[in-house]
């Protein structure tokens, strides 16, 4: 036997090893097998205790381990944590060397219902759930704690009050290419996961059998498969667990049911939700999920193609962070939005809509120039089966389309269509909110801006020139005798000609000034960080464009007329109010030279 510190890294499991006081590993390492199962000994004198006791391709081990502490005549009990043939096999070997009456078989009704068809005749049952889940041995209490569903639904673990040692039965367990009885450090959890994807149905299950648990002062983890968990490792291993997904054969799809496999979609499905959870930007989960979905396949980059509310096509490529206006969507592409899901699937023949190679019905291989491969996934809306996104993905080099790859790009369906419906509602309320911001600031006529823009932008400009910024000009335009053509021709013959006057004003200016409609046939332009003679020199060839322009309307009216214009330059510390006042009266004193003419204050 081996009295030794749990903490070393080596042992020889060629003997019995003490993991606490008077607490034994007496399990046998099986060569090459990921799946070691271990059996534990309580040494309680004639009262002693043998937990999940093996198969029989391990007892006569176990068996010579046992001997070497104790004789296998003081135990009374034998408890079985569940009833599978890696812990209960050797059960009828037990019966038959057990001669004593008051020897046990300890575990759930549950249990204990398929464990009879062993027939075994000298071990009765000795129930948990009959004996309020304690058992009181001569100097240390065992509690059980009943785990349902983890993995069968009476599963119960064994807690020794005594040394803190939780007997975890499966939980905890893990698949270790390397037999290595205790565990190093957090990276055994990487050797817990997919163990407990595979044997755990669900993560509420998983977190229930944590909860029962974290209600016991746990010091060490002896669990019946994997590796133990020393005290350090306790609370970081099982805070993880609680955040593992579980029931991974759920993805399976009746195809693939590699354990390792389906661990790893299990983990890019969950940080696919996580960035659809924890990122708002599209550019953001764009680019998380090309880094989760490279891990898979060989992508070299996804584009995204969706149609909004109003039936605008709209192209996010690069990662996201690029967006393509409806004309710049490839016309391919933005042919397939908007079709059914039958029209979609083509022939019958396993070709899609384009004659490209159909998988699962789900997607698609597409072949490009040069060879190029490429993946489109269809994402159709739920309730009228219409195409309303496609994931274009591009590889960086050819691929078979097997198992693995249908699953991972199936289980991608969700996700995907999730994030760009989200994105497409973003996008349709932003547009609305900027085409309701653009109605609030604009004149309805016209398109220009209204005066409650011009008190809101021009009264920061001034404020930024005050701060050293940039000059601010100010023209003020009327349009002479506009009075008689209204009288003459009729007030919608006068909005046309207003709408006219505005797209040339609009076009003569540069991008950065503000065009106002300031009320009737008045107008006013602010020229951004210009000089008084530029001011001037814009008024005057404004002036003289207006009047050599031919207005000609729709019922092929043709009118000619002039403007006079009032300029000035805004003074430090200048209300924009007297700015406007000043271009007035200079736009006054034009009027009073005779009309057509453009005057400057000061």
């Amino acid at each position: 036997m081996h009295q030794t510190d749990p903490s070393q890294r080596s042992f020889d499991t060629d003997h019995a090893i003490e993991i606490a006081p008077r607490v034994w590993w007496v399990g046998h390492v099986l060569t090459d097998d990921p799946f070691q199962c271990h059996v534990y000994l309580i040494e309680q004198g004639d009262q002693s205790v043998l937990l999940d006791p093996g198969s029989r391709l391990t007892f006569a081990a176990t068996l010579r381990k046992i001997e070497e502490i104790i004789p296998f005549s003081a135990i009374r009990y034998f408890v079985c944590h569940h009833q599978d043939p890696d812990i209960t096999a050797c059960l009828p070997v037990i019966d038959e060397l057990v001669d004593r009456p008051d020897a046990v078989l300890v575990t759930h009704w549950r249990c204990s219902a398929l464990l009879r068809h062993y027939g075994l005749e000298r071990l009765p049952f000795w129930l948990v759930d009959e004996h309020d889940w304690r058992l009181q041995l001569p100097e240390r209490e065992l509690r059980f704690v009943f785990t349902p569903y983890a993995h069968f639904p009476g599963a119960f673990c064994t807690f020794d009050a005594e040394t803190g040692v939780l007997f975890s039965s499966d939980l905890f367990g893990g698949f270790t290419e390397t037999p290595a009885l205790m565990a190093e450090d957090i990276g055994y959890f990487e050797a817990m996961r997919p163990f407990h994807e595979h044997y755990i149905p669900s993560r509420d299950i998983l977190v229930h059998a944590l909860d029962q648990i974290a209600r016991h002062p746990v010091r060490l983890i002896a669990p019946q498969h994997g590796s133990i968990i020393p005290a350090p490792l306790v609370g970081p291993i099982i805070e993880q667990l609680r955040e593992l997904d579980c029931g991974i054969y759920l993805f399976a799809g009746g195809v693939d049911t590699d354990i390792r496999r389906l661990s790893r979609l299990n983990r890019t499905l969950g940080e696919i939700t996580r960035t659809m959870l924890y990122c708002r930007d599209f550019h953001d989960i764009a680019a998380r999920l090309l880094e989760v979905v490279r891990r898979s396949l060989p992508v070299a980059r996804i584009d995204y193609y969706l149609e909004l509310a109003d039936g605008e096509a709209l192209g996010l490529v690069a990662d996201g962070q690029e967006q393509q206006r409806a004309e710049q969507v490839p016309a391919w592409l933005r042919a397939l939005l908007g079709i059914s899901r039958t029209h979609w699937l083509g022939d019958s023949a396993g070709r899609c809509l384009h004659g490209h190679p159909l998988h699962d019905e789900r997607f698609c291989c597409h072949t490009g120039d040069e060879g190029a491969m490429s993946l489109l996934l269809p994402l159709f809306a739920r309730e009228s089966e219409r195409l309303e996104a496609i994931a274009h993905i591009h590889l960086e080099h050819p691929i078979e389309i097997g198992a693995h790859e249908r699953q991972l790009i199936a289980q991608l369906t969700v996700p995907l269509q999730v994030v760009l419906e989200r994105e497409a509602i973003y996008r349709s309320i932003e547009a609305e909110r900027t085409r309701t911001y653009q109605r609030s600031i604009r004149d309805s006529l016209t398109g220009l801006f209204n005066r409650f823009y011009m008190q809101d932008i021009i009264e920061r400009q001034c404020h930024a020139q005050d701060r050293g910024g940039p000059q601010v000009v100010a023209l003020m335009l009327d349009l002479d005798h506009f009075k008689r053509i209204n009288d003459h021709h009729g007030h919608p013959v006068g909005d046309a000609l207003l709408r006219q006057v505005a797209t040339l004003l609009h076009g003569s200016i540069r991008d950065g000034d503000v065009p106002v409609r300031f009320g009737g046939e008045e107008f006013i332009l602010f020229l951004m960080d210009a000089s008084a003679e530029q001011g001037r020199t814009l008024a005057e060839r404004l002036r003289a464009r207006i009047a050599a322009h031919l207005f000609v309307l729709d019922d092929g009216l043709e009118l000619r007329l002039t403007v006079s214009i009032g300029g000035a330059l805004r003074r430090a510390g200048e209300p924009l109010d007297a700015l406007v006042e000043r271009a007035d009266k200079a736009l006054y004193s034009a009027k009073q030279a005779g009309r057509d003419r453009a005057v400057f204050a000061g």
